[in-house]
């Protein structure tokens, strides 16, 4: 099982590199599709033994966050994702988040995690002040340059 999620995770970090919008990989009695277009509606399919547990623990697929959404932009510097990987606002599930909207960060102070390769990293705020907006939710995967919260 092991194996199958290292060659998913691969594919996965194929598509982001190379900028690919679909992938498949087959092996011995299963097969994975990745597609970055958004259906339209109806089910999501999986094919034949489709890891119920990983898919389980799977991240939210939300859309993107933007700096600018809507007719007024969000007042203060956006905090960017230095990397691909999963965003976790707080050092474990039932934990307080690291920081939330109205709160003063100072420079340095722990502002959330990314899961990047099985290895969580510290993102540290950048810079001191009241965090205005957090956009990204915890479990989203974020690309680079992702905004994850903005400082006012």
């Amino acid at each position: 099982m092991s194996e199958i999620k290292d060659q998913i995770t691969e594919l996965a970090q194929l598509m982001e590199e190379f900028g690919l919008e679909e992938a498949r990989h087959n092996g011995d009695g299963w097969m994975v599709e990745f597609s970055r277009k958004v259906p339209q509606e109806g089910p999501v399919l999986v094919s034949a033994g489709a890891l119920a547990e990983e898919t389980a623990e799977a991240p939210k697929r939300a859309s993107r966050p933007k700096a600018t959404e809507g007719p007024a932009a969000t007042k203060g510097t956006p905090v960017k994702s230095p990397m691909t990987g999963i965003f976790y606002n707080a050092p474990s599930p039932g934990s307080a988040p690291f920081v939330t909207e109205g709160q003063f960060v100072n420079a340095g102070d722990v502002i959330g995690l990314i899961e990047a390769m099985k290895v969580f990293n510290e993102i540290p705020s950048p810079m001191s002040g009241t965090v205005s907006k957090v956009v990204a939710e915890s479990g989203q995967l974020l690309n680079l340059d992702d905004p994850i919260l903005f400082i006012g």
